[in-house]
């Protein structure tokens, strides 16, 4: 893999809990805890609120994370003024979540001009619980 571009400042507007930002991204409680050329860790806890009637967290709260960490990723990574969108990802739901601490760590694997692809470990209490990977499109500022 080719070294990918890391700027430091844009990385450290993500870092730290979503600040009243506002969304789901608020109301789930993600929070990015560190970033590194290519890389990016964030984190949430489980809470009875997120949890199915059976006890254990729903697939959707592990996919959203997944995405927010899969988008958040290629910011340091990119050009001023540039955007990306997610356009497909997978996900395997390894295990069930049910309480304590949820963090992930996204990688981008391969990153062109108009896309990326990236790869997120997810762990419960150190357990992988979930694995994804997605693609998002890098798009130009319009204008």
């Amino acid at each position: 893999m080719s070294a990918i571009p890391f700027n430091p400042d844009i990385a450290k507007r993500f870092t730290g809990p979503s600040k009243g930002a506002g969304g789901i991204v608020d109301f789930l409680g993600f929070e990015i805890t560190g970033a590194e050329p290519g890389k990016m860790q964030g984190r949430f806890e489980v809470r009875p609120d997120l949890l199915t009637g059976f006890g254990n967290m729903h697939g959707g709260v592990l996919s959203a994370f997944c995405d927010h960490l899969l988008g958040c990723v290629c910011y340091p990574a990119m050009q001023k003024g540039q955007w990306a969108a997610t356009t497909e990802f997978k996900i395997n739901l390894t295990a069930p979540v049910s309480k304590g601490e949820v963090t992930g760590e996204a990688e981008i694997v391969l990153m062109t001009r108009t896309m990326a692809v990236i790869r997120i470990d997810v762990r419960n209490e150190g357990r992988i619980c979930a694995v994804a990977q997605g693609t998002c499109t890098i798009r130009d500022p319009k204008g």
